[in-house]
């Protein structure tokens, strides 16, 4: 079974370099168009031609434009693998290492420690996962292959003007597959326009300093609109027979007319008084959890363009100050794993001879693959999917 794995692993690695060298030409030729542009966008001529000698496209990245885990994941899977009790305790412990400079930006940006703890503990497990990928060769190669080129052309660009104008090393700016890089993950532009120098090294560094990390995602809420003086949205039960064909955040409306319709916190406690416009937010439908988000809640996601993702924040910051977790159930039968669930999966199937690689957590192609062979030999579907009723049928050694 193992070597099997190993093999279809191996046709995989030699259908991507195919590609690659096939690109070789056509990227080149790319590369040379978009000098002019670049150095209209600030970049100079020398920097353009330094940085891009060598540089050689990385196809797996365009396969990556269509598979961002805050579209195609269960939100389950998704919430339970970003908010659980080990990162609310890491981000405890990072609050208390950094509250000086936590309250310093919330002084300063209006906006409070555990949003922005939160921010970097899904961002980047608190710095502990910066991403691997060179951002100059992710960025060119979607700068000339595949969709929303026009898009990554510009963050090429301002890669380009950071090492030029920042005085940041090429090899420290390593990220995700689309550009995103550094503590609390900026995009490059989103960089040149709103990263502060906050540690007062006269540097802008998102990379090695956690204070200009922290501040800068302070900075970048307050521009999105953050308003301190508002929560991101509540947790709520709704009365039978509420209509909810309007749900939507951006369908608000005063918070006192969701409290007359029967809308109340999940905790308890009472909507608060007055106008305040708040959507309804229904991620898994009306049987799963329901949140009235307001405009805040809009700032998160602005961040990275997914309800899911902004959900994840606004949760964490709550756990972040000492509350549980949510009180609704997700709909489903087979919930999403902690990562400390998902090491325990991948070690018992390092048990049972598949090769996954180390245990870290994070569900890869090798666990998928792996796992769909276990499913099969356990009877049940061979989906690959890491939930529940896979690990407790591992965990017996037969399925449910």
């Amino acid at each position: 079974m193992r070597l099997r794995i190993d093999a279809l692993l191996a046709g995989a690695a030699l259908a991507l370099l195919a590609p690659a060298a096939q690109a070789a030409e056509p990227f080149a030729a790319c590369l040379a168009q978009l000098r002019g542009p670049a150095l209209k966008a600030g970049v100079s001529g020398a920097t353009f031609d330094t940085h891009t000698a060598g540089l050689a496209p990385d196809m797996a990245v365009i396969g990556l434009l269509d598979a961002q885990p805050e579209f195609k994941t269960p939100i389950w899977d998704y919430m339970a693998g970003l908010v659980d009790d080990e990162r609310v305790a890491d981000g405890q412990a990072g609050m208390a290492r950094w509250q000086a400079e936590l309250d310093r930006a919330a002084s300063r940006y209006g906006v409070d420690p555990a949003t922005v703890a939160a921010v970097w503990g899904v961002e980047s497990n608190y710095g502990r996962t910066l991403g691997g990928r060179p951002l100059l060769t992710s960025l060119s190669t979607l700068s000339c292959f595949g969709r929303r080129q026009a898009y990554f052309r510009g963050e090429f660009y301002a890669t380009l003007k950071i090492i030029q104008d920042e005085h940041l090393a090429p090899e420290r700016l390593t990220g995700s597959w689309a550009g995103a890089f550094g503590q609390t993950q900026f995009m490059p532009s989103t960089y040149l326009r709103l990263a502060v120098d906050f540690d007062g090294d006269g540097r802008r560094d998102l990379v090695d300093s956690v204070p200009d990390a922290l501040a800068s995602t302070a900075n970048f809420l307050k521009r999105a609109g953050w308003n301190g003086a508002l929560d991101w949205g509540y947790e709520v039960r709704l009365p039978a027979g509420l209509d909810t064909s309007g749900a939507g955040r951006k369908n608000k409306r005063p918070m006192s007319s969701w409290a007359r319709q029967g809308v109340a916190r999940a905790d308890g406690r009472p909507l608060p008084a007055g106008d305040t416009p708040a959507g309804l937010l229904l991620p898994a439908g009306r049987g799963g959890p329901a949140f009235l988000v307001t405009r805040n809640f809009d700032a998160l996601y602005s961040y990275n363009a997914a309800e899911s993702y902004a959900l994840a924040i606004a949760h964490l910051s709550d756990r972040l100050r000492g509350a549980g977790p949510l009180v609704q159930a997700w709909p489903t039968d087979d919930p999403g794993l902690s990562r400390a669930q998902r090491r325990e999966l991948q070690r018992l199937l390092i048990a049972r001879g598949y090769d996954v690689g180390e245990p870290d957590g994070m569900i890869g192609a090798r666990t998928r693959t792996a796992l769909q062979a276990a499913q099969r030999e356990l009877g049940l579907p061979p989906d690959g999917r890491a939930g529940l009723k896979s690990l407790r049928a591992l965990q017996a050694g037969r399925a449910d």
